[in-house]
């Protein structure tokens, strides 16, 4: 047989192994997804981008291929139902377009990349039926695994970790004190950093947790009760492992440790973690994987989804509202982008009454980032009581994706420094607080405060929220960011050393807009 003619024998036979009345839905929701991953292109390269490259996230390129089998075991039963196009699914595919929509225009990606994975799963619903979208529930939920996550729970784990590892230090026989994530033992000071947080494993167990619940239980209680020893058992081991390390270095000296734990903490620790989860719980396992789990005659039957169903339309008139809410909210996006706020061309930091500005001379480096602002500033002020104060001023003209405020490793933890983080500082509405230090014995307190429009906040997330709005409505008003700093000091009298500077500003959102040119 020709080459031609075995490809065109192969194709047409892959064409007839699929059911008359399944062709054209399949290639209209084919058509969709691909119109809908060309719209949010640029999130789905960052994603794929840290699923490839970051280790918390390796595990995610498994997940297409676990949503292809999922999908696969129900073929029969899918098959056997009768796609039809279905208008309330189109506005779910509208309310997931937005959401990526404000995540653009606000530079939160975990936004952005959700909307995306949101707008493939709404398209089922809206281009094949309640009654398909329901057979295939679980396949469309574990996309949801495609969006990196986890980095916000950092910060927590690293705490948790922390306590775990002194509990476990004193236990031992080991003196030990600890402050945040640091802990001072006879042989040296150790951090519990981001990398032993452990949440490299907690996300990549919470989707291996949720496979195995699904497809190895029948029942919610035996899945929810296997899932919650899923999630405790890696952060419990995670501790358990931090601490190994630093007991095995009493005795075994601090290089020797750090190399036998860069040995041991990667997939061979999460591989022996799951072999421990199995061991214990595979004895209640009471349902096949290759059960689909998809009860046809019950579906066909429910009158809840007789009710729905009823709501359909055209597939030709569905396909091309799909096509259009794709088109409509990329013009939008691309429209808001390109709003940005008028900024001075020079930028003079504002006198502080009762202070002077000194030399700028840390003991140890310490620049904040502010990534595409239009204007950095940093000076150092000195009241006639000797006390010092260190200000850091950014301005932006609009942010966005290059430029976020409050993105990860912007601020006044730099990574790859000398600095690091130690505990969280005191918090109010118009500033966070963070305690850094450096060389771990230099401590330097910093709180951070946002203005944009008449919003003055210490909160990320009330900042992305402004940003979003003013995006949208297409707003052009500048943020900026202040960061006030106190170096060598205890933390209490570093609070009270920026409580008096603040006064003496007329308020953190008075200077801060009279530094943008605002008032």
């Amino acid at each position: 047989m020709p080459p031609d003619a075995a490809l065109s024998w192969r194709r047409d036979a892959l064409v007839e192994a699929i059911p008359a009345g399944w062709r054209k839905p399949l290639a209209r929701i084919a058509l969709a997804w691909l119109a809908l991953a060309v719209v949010a292109a640029a999130d789905w390269a960052t994603m794929a981008g840290k699923w490839w490259n970051v280790s918390t996230y390796n595990h995610v390129l498994f997940v297409p291929l676990i949503v292809g089998w999922l999908a696969w075991v129900r073929r029969r039963q899918v098959g056997a139902l009768v796609p039809r196009a279905w208008w309330p699914g189109l506005a779910a595919l509208a309310g997931a377009l937005f959401l990526w929509l404000l995540g653009r225009l606000a530079g939160v990606n975990s936004a952005s990349q959700l909307g995306a994975v949101l707008a493939l799963q709404a398209a089922v619903p809206a281009l094949l039926g309640p009654r398909v979208a329901a057979a295939l529930l679980f396949p469309l939920a574990y996309m949801l695994f495609l969006v990196p996550f986890g980095d916000e729970l950092v910060p927590a784990l690293q705490m948790i970790t922390a306590d775990i590892v002194i509990w476990l230090t004193r236990v031992s026989g080991v003196p030990a004190h600890i402050e945040g994530v640091f802990i001072d033992t006879p042989v040296g000071l150790f951090e519990v950093a981001e990398a032993c947080s452990g949440v490299q494993f907690l996300v990549a167990m919470l989707a291996l947790g949720v496979l195995i619940a699904q497809t190895c239980f029948r029942g919610w209680g035996r899945r929810i009760a296997f899932l919650a020893f899923a999630l405790s058992l890696p952060i419990l081991a995670n501790g358990v492992r931090a601490w190994g390390t630093i007991y095995i270095a009493q005795f075994q000296g601090i290089e020797f440790a750090e190399g036998f734990d860069h040995i041991f903490y990667g997939w061979i620790f999460f591989a022996l973690v799951v072999a421990v989860l199995l061991g214990v719980t595979w004895r209640w396992f009471d349902r096949d994987p290759e059960d689909p789990g998809v009860d046809v005659e019950r579906l066909q039957r429910s009158r809840l989804l007789d009710r729905l169903g009823r709501a359909t339309m055209p597939a030709g008139a569905a396909l091309a509202a799909v096509l259009a809410l794709a088109g409509g909210f990329a013009l939008w996006a691309g429209l808001a982008a390109r709003v940005e706020a008028e900024v001075p061309a020079r930028l003079a930091l504002p006198e502080v009454p009762g202070w002077e500005r000194v030399d700028y001379a840390p003991q140890v480096p310490w620049m904040p980032r502010a990534t595409g602002a239009a204007h950095r500033r940093i000076a150092r002020y000195r009241s006639e009581a000797g006390e010092e104060v260190d200000l850091f001023y950014a301005l932006y003209a609009a942010q966005d994706d290059a430029r976020d405020a409050s993105a990860y490793g912007e601020g006044a933890l730099v990574p790859d420094t000398p600095w690091r983080w130690v505990e969280p500082g005191r918090s109010m509405p118009q500033a966070a607080g963070a305690v850094l230090l450096a060389h771990g014995n230099l401590r330097r307190v910093a709180e951070t405060t946002w203005r944009s429009g008449d919003l003055t906040t210490g909160s990320a997330a009330r900042l992305k929220l402004e940003a979003m709005a003013s995006r949208l409505l297409l707003r052009r008003q500048p943020t900026a960011t202040l960061i006030l700093s106190v170096e060598g000091r205890p933390a209490d009298e570093s609070a009270a050393a920026i409580d008096r500077f603040v006064a003496a500003m007329g308020g953190r959102d008075a200077w801060m807009d009279r530094a943008a040119g605002l008032r």
